[in-house]
């Protein structure tokens, strides 16, 4: 040993610490075992697992298993893992066996010795402040782990619901501004029948509200939790009375409706709430790649003008891409790739556990943030979007497809009629013109009137054969 480091022993041996770190035995050997990615533990989850530290301090201290002076340096050290400010003493790799285990322990190391500073006392004086004995007493990585996880989604949730209602506002904003903007719509690639551009964005409008709704509906799937089921759920270790009074006290200092598991071995073996609450956001992935891709293609048409937020180009100039379409995408295109991973390591847990939280934590934590940081992106590259009338009105007047709005007003036959003359001509140009001519200018405009577009439907009163 020298200066740097300080001396600590576990079952297994002793082992050398670095001097100036929180953590303790239990995270270094994890720190040197686990060493597969440049991901952390994700800082959501820490900060959540620090919370659930707080509340078990706090029915610890309420229930005489803690002295005053112990519940107070815990639940100081505590609000430091809450704000964020000892992350740094978090090293360990997101991917990591033990269910969590090596998380959990890091938690009780660093709060631990930050809670021996705050009273004086060297790091690693365990005798007056364990990290198991006191700062893990009545829990298990089996249940505070998940508990923390379900914490940390709700919040991060909480903001990805507010930036998708944003999403929805954009897209609701440039409905209105596009409402009277005629167009020709397209299926398959193909030119199909008339609509307005604003109709475009209502459509991926009400796809975005369901997101909204679904996101703000599957909180309360995570609201329940098997805080106090150590290991296996059946409560084993745990004071009677501290099970109950957790969940009251982690309720308050979270401000969420959490509410215990009836069934704790049921919620601690079985994770399925991750993958459920993960299809949703598969979903939202789904119609963020769709959104973006449309809007590609109309960029491409010169429908819409998409804006530009830098060079598209090292080797050819004035070159613009739709950057922000093409990463929104690559997001969704990971968002569903989590959800495979979900549900593989929820699936493979096995029998009272499920030995692969933090792969299930990293995947669906990391959903959550890059959605939240997508929609808002998003949001404020829709708000400038520019409409290219000149190009939508060029498209619809050269596209014979129009003549389908017609039908119910003059009859199929008679369309018929007029495409095969259109089509004879030797210059066939704009069919627009050419309806005008024959059927007269009021007929037209009123066919091709947003509102008319817009009624759903004719009324039989207007047909005029």
């Amino acid at each position: 040993m020298n200066n740097d480091t300080r001396i600590e022993k576990d079952a297994l041996g002793e082992k050398e610490v670095p001097r100036d770190v929180y953590w303790g035995i239990q995270t270094q050997r994890a720190k040197e075992n686990f060493v597969f990615s440049p991901r952390r533990v994700p800082c959501g989850l820490i900060r959540a697992l620090g919370t659930v530290k707080k509340a078990a301090a706090q029915a610890n201290a309420d229930l005489g298993f803690l002295t005053a002076d112990q519940s107070r340096v815990i639940i100081l050290a505590c609000d430091e893992v809450i704000t964020g400010k000892l992350y740094g003493h978090f090293p360990l790799d997101a991917f990591q066996g033990g269910a969590g285990t090596s998380t959990n322990m890091n938690m009780n190391e660093v709060i631990a010795n930050r809670a021996l500073e705050i009273l004086g006392a060297p790091k690693g004086k365990y005798d007056l402040l364990h990290p198991l004995d006191h700062v893990n007493r009545h829990q298990s990585t089996n249940d505070v782990y998940p508990t923390a996880l379900k914490i940390a989604s709700i919040y991060a949730l909480r903001e990805l619901s507010q930036g998708v209602a944003d999403l929805q506002g954009a897209l609701q904003e440039k409905e209105k501004q596009f409402a009277s903007i005629i167009k020709i719509g397209r299926t398959e690639l193909q030119e199909a029948v008339p609509m307005t551009l604003g109709m475009e964005f209502s459509a991926w409008g009400q796809a975005i509200s369901r997101d909204r709704w679904r996101t703000f509906k599957c909180e309360e799937r995570l609201r329940v939790v098997n805080l106090g089921a150590t290991a296996i759920g059946t409560g084993l270790g745990a004071d009677r009375e501290y099970i109950f009074l957790v969940i009251e006290k982690l309720r308050v200092l979270t401000g969420m409706g959490l509410s215990r598991a009836e069934n704790l071995p049921g919620d601690t073996a079985n994770n399925d709430v991750f993958v459920e609450v993960s299809g949703i956001l598969k979903a939202m992935a789904c119609n963020l790649i769709k959104i973006s891709n449309d809007l590609r293609l109309l960029n491409l048409l010169g429908e819409i003008k998409l804006p530009a937020v830098q060079a598209g180009s090292s080797i050819m100039p004035g070159k613009v891409n739709p950057v922000i379409e093409e990463a929104v995408t690559q997001v969704a295109f990971q968002v569903i790739a989590n959800d495979g991973l979900i549900t593989q390591a929820v699936s493979r847990g096995s029998l009272q556990i499920n030995e692969f939280m933090p792969l299930i934590a990293l995947g669906f934590l990391d959903s959550l943030e890059m959605l939240t940081n997508a929609v808002k992106i998003f949001s404020q590259h829709i708000r400038s979007i520019q409409a290219g009338e000149s190009k939508c009105r060029y498209f619809l007047e050269h596209s014979q497809t129009i003549i389908t709005a017609f039908v119910p007003f003059i009859g199929y036959e008679y369309c018929q009629q007029l495409l095969k003359e259109f089509q004879g001509l030797p210059v066939t140009n704009n069919f627009m013109d050419f309806l005008q001519e024959k059927l007269g200018s009021s007929l037209v405009e009123k066919v091709l009137s947003p509102q008319n577009l817009l009624s759903l439907g004719y009324h039989q009163k207007d047909r005029i054969c």
